[in-house]
């Protein structure tokens, strides 16, 4: 099915009135755009994937502030690019710090509603067989996938074992369930 930019337009509103479905439609329709520019950009998967979450992650808070005479996709990469910047300098004046505000956290909020169609079938799941598929993710995914499902921690309590921002710990939580969802239903 081909996705129509009234489609875009839509989820969008959802967004800014902070529907759950409407920002994993959006970060399942953006996210290899994203991250293709910054893996292009970087040339390191690792770092290209954590720049397009954290991208995700300030999008998401600053949802309102997105102008739609603009395209969504644009507004993305910007954001993406000027972290991507941010970071570098950083890196370049030997100063290692997180990028994103602690403030960031006041700012509106994605929502932790009712389980998702991945939640469920990570619970349906045969326990020894999950277990092997989580295996398959890389490591930072499987620390949120375990802290949150194995460990029961909420949002915050993950933010605060991970000492990463709640929003980028949503966005690699949301991003981890996906991934563990693909490879559950290729395996089956």
């Amino acid at each position: 099915m081909e996705i129509t930019p009234e489609e875009i337009s839509h989820q969008l509103e959802k967004a800014k009135k902070g529907k759950q479905s409407a920002f994993k439609f959006l970060l399942d329709y953006y996210w290899n755009e994203v991250y293709g520019f910054q893996l292009k950009r970087v040339r390191n998967e690792h770092e290209a994937e954590d720049i397009t979450i954290e991208t995700f992650a300030k999008a998401f808070d600053k949802i309102d502030s997105f102008d739609e005479k603009y395209t969504f996709s644009t507004w993305l990469v910007t954001i993406s690019k000027n972290i991507q910047i941010d970071r570098t300098r950083k890196k370049n004046a030997s100063i290692y710090s997180n990028t994103t505000d602690a403030s960031n956290e006041h700012v509106q909020r994605i929502a932790d509603h009712a389980p998702t169609p991945e939640d469920k079938l990570i619970r349906e799941q045969n326990l020894a067989e999950l277990l092997q598929y989580i295996k398959l993710l890389k490591p930072h995914y499987q620390e949120v996938i375990n802290l949150r499902y194995f460990q029961e921690m909420s949002y915050n309590e993950i933010s605060e074992t991970l000492e990463e921002p709640l929003n980028n710990v949503k966005v690699r939580l949301l991003r981890a369930r996906k991934l563990l969802a693909e490879i559950i239903t290729q395996k089956d």
